[in-house]
């Protein structure tokens, strides 16, 4: 049997394949058909859209231990008071990793406070920062001082294009190196394409989040589609260039113990 040790979770010499689903069902399709982690989250109510408590708490205890399961807590950037309350409703849940959007533009005294709070409640939060305030390396290491475990880059309006049409290769180069710097995990998101892969795979990111290319359809609201997962999951597979198993550890990813 397989066992999380949550302080590290080591995907062998490969960058993840993060799969946004939904509910029990999504979520048993995207394991079986090959994907790294389970970000739970419900693509019809925004960016970061939350699912029902109940059906995190499901989906969790059948799949804890095989593999890292992230949740997000719904789009409330804009309402600092309620984040640590909504953290600690999930943390109950027994989930791995909770997200949190910002904009790093927008970072008040009010939101930092609300911040800070919340990672005194569930130590792994993951700041997931959008397009439309792409972080500097500075905003990264401010990020790090609250005490996150981890940043990702994803878009907050999901009809503006895919993430590399959006952000130069240069300045995405510039997080993952940031995130790098700090030991924080990093991944990128926001509408990837399988035809992404190829151009984000060499940044190094420790996972890459996908909804709508797994879809039917490649719409984010459909149902999952498997053959498209078993897809960006070969395109995925370890390659000498991708960053080494002690680069993970130092940076602080989970390691998977058998």
């Amino acid at each position: 049997m397989l066992q999380v040790t949550l302080a590290r979770f080591e995907i062998l010499c490969m960058t993840a394949l993060l799969a946004s689903v939904r509910t029990l069902r999504e979520a048993s399709i995207a394991v079986d058909a090959g994907c790294d982690w389970l970000d739970l989250k419900e693509p019809r109510t925004g960016a970061l859209g939350a699912l029902p408590r109940a059906c995190i708490a499901r989906i969790v205890a059948r799949f804890h231990g095989q593999l890292p399961i992230s949740a997000t807590i719904g789009d409330c950037w804009d309402r600092p008071k309620l984040i640590p309350a909504r953290v600690a409703a999930l943390t109950s849940t027994g989930v791995d990793y909770l997200k949190v959007g910002l904009f790093v533009d927008q970072i008040s005294t009010e939101l930092e406070c609300a911040l800070r709070a919340a990672i005194a409640i569930m130590p792994r939060l993951i700041a997931v920062c959008f397009v439309e305030a792409v972080p500097r390396p500075r905003d990264v290491a401010r990020l790090a001082t609250f005490g996150f475990v981890g940043v990702m880059l994803d878009t907050a309006d999901k009809v503006g294009g895919a993430l590399p049409t959006r952000v130069p290769a240069t300045a995405l180069q510039q997080f993952v190196g940031a995130a790098r710097e700090h030991r924080l995990l990093v991944g990128l998101a926001g509408s990837l394409r399988t035809r992404d892969v190829a151009e984000l795979l060499p940044l190094g990111a420790d996972y890459l989040g996908f909804r709508g290319a797994l879809c039917q359809g490649q719409l984010r609201t459909a149902a999952l589609a498997p053959e498209a997962i078993r897809t960006i999951r070969r395109l995925l597979a370890p390659t000498p260039a991708a960053h080494t198993t002690n680069e993970e550890s130092n940076h602080g990813m989970a390691r998977t113990q058998i």
